[in-house]
């Protein structure tokens, strides 16, 4: 059985704060998921990104997975999640990165 290798994570201030955002644009190719996470606000009409994750196929999946998991314990914790319509419906949008091949 292969041991659990322990990560020191450097969690600097300024990141700690986090960054708010109400929207992410997915999008992706062969080799990558791109998630850009915006923050919408009344009164601006070109929002911008705020942040942007580049990350594998596999590690896009694994966060998914963890997503999940974390849902379903808020869920068992807090109640049911209710959307805006009222369902999970996703809010998020998938354009896949064209043009590129292969990143």
């Amino acid at each position: 059985m292969e041991e659990e290798k322990k990560i020191n994570i450097n969690l600097p201030p300024e990141v700690a704060q986090g960054t708010y955002s109400n929207m992410a644009l997915i999008s992706h190719s062969p080799s990558e998921f791109i998630v850009d996470f915006i923050r919408v606000v009344p009164g601006v009409q070109s929002p911008q990104v705020q942040s942007r994750i580049i990350m594998t196929p596999e590690n896009a999946q694994k966060l998914l997975d963890a997503l999940k998991e974390n849902i379903g314990h808020y869920e068992r914790s807090f109640g049911s999640i209710a959307t805006r319509s009222g369902s999970r419906q996703s809010n998020s949008f998938s354009i896949p990165i064209t043009g590129k091949g292969e990143a």
